[in-house]
């Protein structure tokens, strides 16, 4: 049924239902959505949590991801995959978009969207994609600072503190600071920017019991592991960030060439979604049936004549 059906929508908040996914023992399995259609189409696949990429978001809107992009466009992109899949999904903060509280503005604006969890990071502006040069780091206390902000601002958001220090401070400093910020309130840690099998276990080994985020991005420092692989070296969670934008890009690159080499479409028909199948994944034939139990035509009554 359409979300605009009440007995279709889910009862509990979307951070209870993201905490909730974490207590089963497999690994769960987050792919980038960052849009209603994407939303769609990963609940159809069977996915359960979804992940909106702040790079994702950035290049849909024509923008590197440096910081950019503001929370109010961000909530614009919650809203939308909330209302589309239903599922919970998990958010990228950036760097908070300023200080504690900003942090705390950016967590009640998430949640209030209908985000199901959020992770921060510890970079300073103009903040990089985690696997490129030069990344900047806060203060390991500063960042602590703004996790305890987002702890004291949420009401169920699942919080994620993510590390970039591993690439200029080793497993060490990155381990050290993890532990800070799950002092200060986080619920899990995100090691980004990881480059071998051992550097995940080590860190996995030096953290026990605590939920962990294992990021397989691609053309970045991470090796390609599976989702079982993560697993295995005792992580909790896993997202593919920006697989679908990758997908979708190279696809709609590959149209607009064949227009202009061919004069049409023809010849990339085989690679299109057709009508039909979009209309099954926006359940068009289910808002269309709602709307004729919705609207009826009404006679109006007879107004008396005046004498």
């Amino acid at each position: 049924m359409p979300y605009v059906v009440a007995d279709d929508l889910p009862d509990a908040p979307a951070g209870q239902r993201f905490r909730a996914l974490l207590e089963r023992p497999e690994i769960l399995r987050i792919p980038g959505a960052h849009l209603g259609i994407a939303a769609l189409l990963a609940k159809k696949a069977g996915f359960e949590a979804l992940y909106m990429s702040g790079a994702a978001m950035s290049a849909t809107m024509g923008l590197p991801d440096l910081g950019m992009i503001t929370v109010d466009d961000v909530a614009w992109h919650v809203r939308q995959v909330a209302r589309a899949g239903g599922l919970p999904a998990l958010v990228d903060g950036d760097t908070g978009y300023g200080e504690a509280l900003n942090v705390m503005h950016m967590v009640r604006a998430f949640e209030e969207a209908g985000a199901g969890a959020v992770h921060l990071e510890d970079q300073l502006l103009p903040k990089k994609c985690g696997h490129l040069n030069d990344k900047k780091l806060a203060d390991a206390r500063d960042m602590a600072a703004k996790v305890a902000a987002a702890r004291k601002a949420r009401r169920h958001l699942y919080l994620i503190a993510r590390t970039d220090a591993a690439a200029s401070e080793g497993i060490d400093g990155a381990v050290a600071r993890a532990k800070l910020y799950l002092e200060a309130g986080a619920d899990a840690i995100f090691p980004e920017a990881l480059t071998t099998r051992e550097m995940f276990q080590e860190f996995a080994a030096r953290m026990p019991g605590v939920k962990l985020l294992a990021n397989m991005t691609e053309f970045g420092r991470t090796p390609f592991f599976t989702a079982e692989e993560f697993q295995e070296m005792g992580y909790a969670m896993v997202i593919w960030p920006v697989s679908h934008l990758r997908v979708a890009a190279k696809g709609m690159e590959d149209l607009y060439a064949a227009i202009n080499r061919d004069g049409g479409t023809h010849k990339m028909i085989d690679r299109m979604q057709t009508r039909a199948e979009l209309y099954k994944t926006i359940d068009y034939s289910a808002y269309e049936a709602l709307d004729q139990t919705l609207v009826a035509t009404v006679v109006p009554e007879a107004m008396p004549q005046r004498s």
